[in-house]
């Protein structure tokens, strides 16, 4: 398991290992938690070998009272992980195609979750572009939260992992903060139901954040 990444757009430069992030860090609310997870690392071992992103695009959705959750009817067995603990990968299965990754946030009980739009590859490009053949860019690899869970190989069975364990196949390191100058908010992408909420944070001009989409009513996000 490597202990730290130097190549690639927006590397953390820090000598030695970069931590895991703390989950003292996510067990907060959900908009200073995804702006946190903006310069954050998440590596995951595939087959192919370890791959790692930047994350520069999240989203958040917080509680029942967001009627773009998946919480805001209450827990189900799809949505569980969502209700916390904080750390864990929440993974779901969109348009019968494609899964999306989220991490939990807030407390133990307190639904909420961010989703994890879009990634800078760190690790080595020949082993991304095994697994993500067709993509025409190398900031396209994790560009959108479909392709980003493609990349790390990311399927309904990592639901629940817990990305703060080093232990896990999936883990979050902190990586530096990303200036407040830097961090960009706005409506979040295909999402219909309170589509005006700015819930929604990038990395000011890297080319791995998605293009806006206003949403219909068909997609619900996490």
């Amino acid at each position: 398991m490597p202990e730290q990444h130097t190549a690639g757009p927006g590397r953390d430069d820090r000598p030695g290992p970069v931590p895991l992030l703390d989950r003292s860090e996510l067990a907060v609310d959900v908009l200073p938690a995804a702006a946190r997870l903006l310069g954050c690392v998440l590596e995951a071992d595939t087959p192919d070998g370890t791959v790692a992103v930047r994350l520069v695009e999240v989203e958040a959705y917080r509680s029942r009272e967001d009627p773009a959750s998946h919480c805001y009817r209450g827990r189900t067995a799809r949505n569980g992980v969502m209700f916390g603990p904080p750390g864990h990968l929440y993974v779901y299965f969109v348009y019968g195609m494609h899964f999306c990754a989220n991490v939990s946030c807030l407390t133990e009980g307190e639904p909420g979750a961010v989703l994890l739009r879009g990634g800078e590859l760190l690790t080595d490009p020949g082993v991304a572009r095994e697994r993500r053949p067709t993509a025409r860019r190398d900031a396209d690899l994790a560009r959108g939260p479909a392709r980003l869970a493609a990349l790390l190989g990311l399927h309904r069975e990592d639901d629940g992992t817990d990305v703060t364990d080093p232990a896990s196949r999936v883990r979050l390191r902190a990586g530096a903060p990303v200036a407040t100058e830097r961090i960009r908010t706005g409506p979040r992408v295909g999402v219909a139901a309170a589509a005006e909420l700015p819930w929604r944070y990038w990395v000011d001009g890297s080319p791995a954040v998605s293009p806006y989409r206003a949403g219909t009513r068909r997609r619900r996000s996490a």
